[in-house]
């Protein structure tokens, strides 16, 4: 499992690859590398994907340059950060805490 650490040590813009859906979502949602970087920066580590493939990955809370939040997918190998998406996270689907998903109507 990965700490929030593990990403700051190596964040800089030459080891972050962006996989080509995590390009197309920066770009529709307006979200930076400034932006992703900042909140590997200042965020936490707020869920797990242990079994992701081809790597374990983990969804980040934190703050975007103009301090609005942001969630960051990722995951790490070689000394690289690899961005699997970002979006700005929705009160629809997260608590106000914007850790917290919200319950699922059954």
């Amino acid at each position: 499992m990965y700490t929030i650490e593990d990403f700051r040590k190596i964040n800089k813009s030459e080891n972050i690859v962006i996989s080509l859906h995590g390009q197309l979502r920066l770009n529709e949602r307006n979200i930076s590398v400034d932006d992703v970087m900042n909140a590997i920066d200042n965020g936490e580590i707020i869920e797990q994907y242990p079994k992701d493939f081809p790597f374990p990955s983990c969804l980040i809370l934190g703050l975007a340059v103009a301090n609005t939040y942001i969630h960051v997918v990722v995951s790490m190998n070689g000394g690289k950060i690899y961005l699997i998406t970002a979006y700005i996270p929705s009160l629809d689907k997260w608590e106000a805490d914007l850790k917290t998903r919200k319950e699922r109507s059954k």
